[in-house]
């Protein structure tokens, strides 16, 4: 609080970026959140709109210069909300700007809302929570420990990989010699160790970081554990080694003494290139596409050149495809797989997570999806913490790699709605808590400062509230069938595929709406199925209790026409708003044709003018006897006096007086 110089302002308006409407209402700073609400006066039947942002949502301030209706003072949230306020006092703008600058740059963890978040939930509940998901349980739903792959505990004490998980999984020939000598010929330490085990191929999925050869080193050990993750295999007799990164930027870094495998060093490998781009180009591009959806007034054409230059999508595209592969080569060649990038935390772990969710349905679902976020980010040692700017750190190691991960599944739903148990709002939800800081489960870098921080102990998991709400995240659209039958997906890369994800980035632009979403829609109606359901078993209780039977038709419900009788039976005729006669001369000429088959029995046949009259008589004198017996029907009603009356004559009004 001792950061807060003004926690109140009042007559504070809030701008919308895409229209000329505004709001006024008054502005809060407290230690954790920014609040505005809106003044009783602009909405008097309902109470005023209130905005909470999080402290630790915001990525950016600016305070603009200072205008005749005020200062105005610009936000930029992480999760891609931006407000605008104009405050009427320059001074408190710069009270709220600078108490905001300090807010949202904490230099220490303990400063975290995680720390002070309290859901009113005991220890043992806490304790619950972080234990929703285990990722040794996991290792056995896949089918390890198995005889070609076994737990080891080299890295128990964080002493061969410090950013690597306490428990790893490695072939049963790979010694502790093996791992050691592994580990030091790749960067940060982290040897290649199992993510995915394809249980159907006996085919292995497994990531590290580059080796450290330079032009011309190499390492006995790590080729012997190249070698011992292919015989672990014995459907293929190669390895797959995939390079995220693009070829130039490898080559770059042989001249920092790292690079990539040798072929002739490494026997039955087969080295592909993907062509990722770093950390670096994929900030760059998100803040170009955030700059061109936020552009107001944009011509259709600037707009979808502006989304072409960012690159986004193309970077999206990149991913999937690099997945596919992954998946392809494991399902179909049955080939084991080894992943990495530069340092085998970002582009790995979305290759990885990405191909998994692909070829195995349990991470289609909500609790998988779950541990596969869990297994391949947070325990392989994702850094949270540097690319989501957690603190006060160095802005060029903040990058939306977890966000790219998160729209490439998105990509996915659209393609494959029945493939996914949950919705779009799941991964949005978690996209907001990754931002937030509210939940221990993104602190941090890796395992090891999670440990320190003792964050089981002192905060609480996401994963609880989320299960607690897994009704709000279900996709209506969801089969089980659908997964047993294609436990594989095979999405198309092309690019009339991708698409912008609206709500994601619009998703707090009011102006926008109202927008119609056909999974809230569906939900909606499931809900009011339910509640109608219930209310009519509780009427059908209170009526057995009074001792009155429900009445109920035996009948079953007449079966819905055919097409056939649909085609043949004709709609009744509205009568004609003209003195209530039919509608025209042939409708008139077809009731008589009924009679006269009726009574006579004479068969009617088309005449030459195409119109239907009685065998014997002509269109005209049809259309005359038609006329005449209308106007004598309506003889009576002629002689009111009335001062006109409209009348019908082959198909004309005519005024009579």
């Amino acid at each position: 609080m001792e950061h807060i110089r003004t926690p109140k302002v009042e007559q504070v308006r809030l701008l919308d970026r895409f229209s000329n409407k505004s709001t006024n209402g008054t502005l809060y700073l407290t230690a954790t959140h920014l609040i505005f609400v809106e003044s009783s006066s602009n909405n008097s039947t309902s109470a005023g709109q209130e905005i909470w942002i999080l402290h630790h949502h915001i990525a950016s301030v600016e305070k603009l210069s200072l205008t005749t209706t005020g200062c105005p003072l610009v936000i930029q949230c992480r999760n891609f909300r931006l407000v605008h306020f104009v405050v009427q006092r320059e001074r408190d703008c710069h009270d709220i700007y600078s108490s905001l600058l300090r807010l949202l740059r904490p230099v220490s963890y303990e400063e975290l809302y995680a720390f002070s978040y309290n859901p009113k939930q005991n220890d043992q509940q806490r304790e619950e929570g972080w234990q929703l998901i285990d990722l040794g349980a996991e290792f056995e739903r896949m089918g390890v420990p198995c005889d070609q792959w076994q737990l080891t505990d080299v890295n128990r004490d964080f002493k061969v990989c410090e950013t690597y998980p306490r428990d790893l999984y490695v072939p049963i020939t790979a010694s502790k010699p093996i791992i050691v000598g592994s580990s030091k010929f790749r960067s940060k330490g982290r040897f290649p160790v199992l993510t995915y085990f394809y249980q159907e191929k006996k085919a292995a999925v497994c990531r590290c970081s580059q080796p450290l050869s330079g032009f011309s080193a190499r390492c006995l050990e790590d080729e012997s554990m190249l070698q011992a993750i292919s015989k672990a295999n014995h459907n293929s007799r190669f390895v797959y080694v995939m390079d995220t990164r693009p070829k130039l930027n490898a080559l770059a870094n042989r001249a920092a003494g790292k690079g990539y495998e040798n072929e002739d060093n490494y026997s039955n490998i087969r080295f592909q290139f993907v062509g990722i781009e770093n950390i670096h180009v994929m900030r760059t591009s998100l803040q170009k596409l955030l700059e061109v959806i936020g552009t107001r007034s944009l011509s259709m054409s600037d707009y979808l050149v502006g989304l072409e230059s960012c690159g986004w999508l193309r970077h999206i595209k990149a991913i999937v495809d690099a997945a596919i592969f992954l998946t392809k080569a494991v399902t179909v060649e049955g080939a084991s797989v080894l992943v990495h990038c530069s340092d085998g935390w970002d582009r790995t772990a979305q290759v990885c997570s990405l191909g998994s969710l692909l070829m195995d349905p349990y991470y289609r679902t909500i609790k998988g999806f779950m541990v596969l976020i869990e297994k391949d980010w947070i325990s392989f040692g994702h850094k949270f913490a540097d690319r989501c700017d957690q603190l006060d750190g160095d802005p060029k190691e903040v990058s939306p790699i977890f966000t790219q991960f998160l729209e490439c599944v998105w990509q996915l739903t659209e393609q494959f709605p029945q493939a996914f148990e949950f919705s779009e709002w799941f991964l949005l939800q978690i996209h907001e808590h990754v931002h937030s800081c509210q939940y221990g489960n993104f602190l941090g870098n890796n395992q090891r400062q999670r440990e320190e921080l003792q964050l089981r102990e002192r905060t609480h998991s996401l994963w609880a509230y989320l299960m607690s709400e897994k009704q709000n995240y279900h996709n209506p659209f969801y089969s089980p069938a659908y997964s047993e039958a294609h436990p594989v997906l095979e999405p198309s890369t092309l690019p009339y595929n991708f698409k912008f994800w609206r709500n994601m980035y619009h998703q707090f632009d009011r102006s926008m709406h109202p927008r119609q979403s056909i999974l809230k829609t569906i939900l909606t109606l499931r809900e009011n199925s339910c509640k109608a359901e219930s209310t009519v078993q509780a009427l059908e209780n209170k009526l057995h209790q009074l001792g009155v039977t429900p009445v109920t038709t035996s009948d079953p419900p007449a079966p819905p026409p055919t097409r056939d009788q649909r085609s043949n039976t004709l709609p009744p005729r509205p009568d004609s708003l003209i003195l209530g006669a039919p509608i025209n001369h042939k409708e008139v000429q077809r009731q008589e044709e009924e009679d006269n088959q009726e009574e006579v029995g004479e068969e009617a046949t088309e005449s030459t003018d195409t119109e239907r009259t009685v065998e014997g008589s002509s269109g005209t004198e049809s259309r005359k006897q038609s006329y005449g017996e209308l106007k004598g029907t309506y003889n009576s009603e002629l002689a009111k006096e009335e001062p006109a009356v409209v009348s019908l004559e082959f198909g004309v009004a005519r005024m009579t007086c």
